[in-house]
């Protein structure tokens, strides 16, 4: 089995370790087989050791590999020693305890493998989720980014809900208007019926004697005004069902327009909740641009200032010194 490369560092420091612990070279080696063998479950060879002990002739670590499987064999020798047992079985027994030994020594290497793949896999399946997240992360500053036109198209959707409502309750109106009126008209044939059975009695008072072609006539005008009371019930029933299905009808438009003008109210104040987050992180830029702008021009003030005084010393001649008069001297008498 070879070291992963992950591995290496971890190699090397231990046998910087153990260099401190074992100067000469033969226990440096012997040492190191032992870590690689025992700890690691990898095969030393000569060539491995040099590589990372580099220390002595390339002899040394062969010399010293040789030495470990020596003492290994001896080691793991098992002697089975029973007075009533052959010496051939009892060598046979002892190594079938050692193939069993090495046996077992393979299963753990497997399971070491085994172990380091699923570390791996486990350090692939974090560095996935983190560039999901990244990913999720990079969705919601688009989502930010698109926030006001969502707040413009809820406020839309809300207007037209307005006008939707506005026209349910028109139609309300109106049906509602429409029973009344069948109510209406049903208290008149109501009071209809009353005056004419009064007007029957009446008659059939003054008309008894008349026989009976008179009262077959009122009982089938009596029956005719039944039937059209009943018509009339009917109509007014019709009217009242239609009605309670309108009234049952907008109230739940009312509702269902209730939930989704609640739920646009809930998204219009989260949007404008993370409006005023941008909004205030926008003043925070302005306020430094702000203080930058003002930096910056009293920076080019005082260049401006600099660059003037340069130009006028340049524009300034320079004195000359003015020469003394020489008095003429008097001769002396």
């Amino acid at each position: 089995m070879e070291a992963s490369p992950a591995l290496e560092p971890q190699l090397h420091a231990e046998i910087d370790q153990l260099r401190a612990q074992f100067p000469r070279t033969q226990e440096l080696y012997r040492e190191v087989c032992v870590l690689l063998f025992f700890r690691h479950g990898i095969t030393p060879t000569a060539n491995r050791l040099y590589q990372l002990v580099k220390k002595g002739s390339m002899s040394a670590p062969a010399e010293a590999l040789a030495r470990f499987w020596i003492t290994l064999r001896e080691k793991s020798r098992v002697r089975i020693e029973h007075p009533d047992l052959p010496a051939e079985l009892q060598s046979a027994t002892g190594e079938l305890a050692v193939a069993l030994w090495t046996r077992a020594v393979d299963m753990a290497q497997d399971q070491l493998a085994a172990a380091q793949l699923e570390a791996q896999r486990s350090v692939a399946e974090a560095q996935a989720r983190q560039i999901r997240a990244e990913a999720e992360r990079d969705r919601l500053r688009q989502e930010l980014t698109g926030s006001a036109t969502a707040l413009d198209a809820a406020q839309t959707r809300i207007t037209e809900l307005d006008q939707a409502l506005a026209i349910s309750m028109a139609a309300t109106s109106t049906l509602q208007d429409q029973l009344r009126a069948a109510q209406e008209g049903e208290r008149q044939l109501q009071r209809a019926l009353v005056t004419a059975q009064r007007d029957f009695a009446s008659e059939l008072d003054k008309l008894r004697a008349d026989g009976k072609l008179a009262q077959e006539r009122l009982k089938a005008a009596e029956t005719r005004a039944l039937l059209e009371i009943d018509r009339e019930r009917q109509a007014a029933a019709r009217l009242q069902k239609e009605l309670d299905a309108a009234v049952r009808k907008r109230e739940q438009g009312d509702a269902r327009y209730r939930a989704e003008l609640q739920a646009l109210h809930v998204q219009l104040g989260d949007l404008r909740q993370q409006v005023g987050v941008l909004e205030g992180n926008l003043a925070s830029v302005q306020v430094a641009h702000a203080r930058d702008a003002d930096e910056l021009a009293r920076t080019h003030k005082q260049l401006s200032l600099s660059r003037a005084s340069a130009d006028t010393r340049r524009q300034t001649p320079p004195t000359k010194p003015v020469a003394k008069r020489k008095v003429p001297r008097t001769p002396r008498s």
